[in-house]
């Protein structure tokens, strides 16, 4: 039923009756033909664009910084550009949407990469590509090695890469067990995010992997078919499932970030002017969550702890040992799917768990 629902909405999203002109002068209004990929214009040329947030209700971190960027983008159009925020699962899982970007029913999202369709696309969540701050947001910055990478192989999805939105370092919340290092995770079961290589990462670090839809994770903790979470930030399994999760070790396997991507088609059909923005509201909101990323996840480390959650960092040999094995096991199945060529850029950039730079 739910499902059936979804599809619904999509298609009335898709369809919703145009009520001005197109690029070309014609009056949707009057011929009653929905504008390209479903935004709608009004005799005064407003256009509106829908954008999801995939993961976060109205009041996460995501939420209120789509809301900016809609509202920056409303603001600079002088009301031109409208663009409509649906929060997580209104209009679907994680795949779900992302399906919908690509064919168009939906224009924007700010969502975890989704690697069905091109496995390339899970680089950033490569285990241990940076082990402290610095690296990482050197990385991800607009000009970083990463960005350079991930951009292309969007553009090449049919999709319009604005940036990332980094969150911080991922880590391992849990019910009743708990571990700081790899020699004690057998038997304990975690549900991992679908996207490649995020499964293969948790079960390198011994556990056992379960891949789970993010809509589905707090049924799957509550029932037990998973002893815990993997792979967020602490706000997640704190804000989400803290009722159900006791212990956070802060693992940082994997550097936490979404994307704003915008389908290429809607993004191609904008004037010149109205892309410059997007783009430059876009980077508004980056460059803001950029400065606020680290004290956000600090504030949130905070609060879980201050609200009966354990918070636990593995000590610098014990780290060492995450990263040697997860490297060595997970690396080597990356370069066969995502190809040499972009594993020798990550081998040039990543960090050492020292934070310094390594070619190893």
């Amino acid at each position: 039923m739910r499902a059936l629902f979804v599809i619904a909405l999509l298609f009335m999203l898709a369809t919703w009756p145009a009520q001005g002109t197109d690029e070309s002068g014609v009056n949707n209004q009057v011929t009653g033909q929905p504008d390209v990929n479903g935004r709608t214009e009004d005799p005064a040329g407003t256009r509106t664009f829908h954008l999801v947030v995939v993961s976060g209700d109205y009041d996460s971190p995501h939420g209120a910084s789509m809301r900016l960027w809609s509202d920056l983008i409303k603001e600079r159009s002088n009301g031109r550009l409208v663009v409509n925020v649906f929060y997580q699962n209104e209009l679907g899982g994680q795949q779900e949407v992302f399906d919908q970007l690509l064919k168009g029913n939906l224009h924007m999202v700010i969502a975890w990469p989704q690697t069905a369709y091109d496995q390339r696309m899970g680089v950033s969540f490569l285990p241990y590509l940076a082990t402290g701050w610095e690296d990482a947001l050197d990385a991800y910055a607009r000009d970083g090695w990463l960005t350079k990478v991930v951009a292309d192989i969007y553009a090449e999805n049919g999709l319009k890469y604005f940036g990332p939105y980094p969150e911080g370092f991922g880590g391992i919340a849990t019910t009743d067990r708990y571990t700081t290092s790899v020699d004690n995770t057998a038997g304990i079961k975690l549900r991992s995010p679908t996207i490649f290589p995020l499964p293969q990462s948790v079960a390198a670090m011994g556990f056992d992997a379960v891949p789970i839809d993010w809509s589905e994770v707090y049924t799957s903790l509550q029932t037990g078919v998973v002893d815990g979470d993997s792979s967020n930030v602490i706000y997640w399994d704190y804000e989400y499932f803290g009722d159900l999760l006791n212990y956070y070790v802060h693992t940082k396997h994997n550097f936490s970030a979404a994307a704003l991507v915008m389908n290429n088609d809607s993004w191609n059909s904008l004037k010149d002017a109205d892309k410059d923005i997007f783009e430059s509201t876009a980077e508004i909101v980056i460059t803001k969550q950029f400065k606020d990323a680290r004290a956000e996840d600090e504030k949130w480390i905070a609060i879980a702890q201050a609200n009966g959650m354990q918070y636990l960092e593995p000590s610098e040999e014990e780290m060492r040992g995450w990263v040697e094995r997860v490297r060595g096991i997970v690396w080597p199945q990356a370069e066969e799917l995502l190809g040499k060529d972009i594993m020798d850029v990550v081998r040039s950039n990543a960090s050492a768990p020292d934070q310094s730079r390594t070619t190893k």
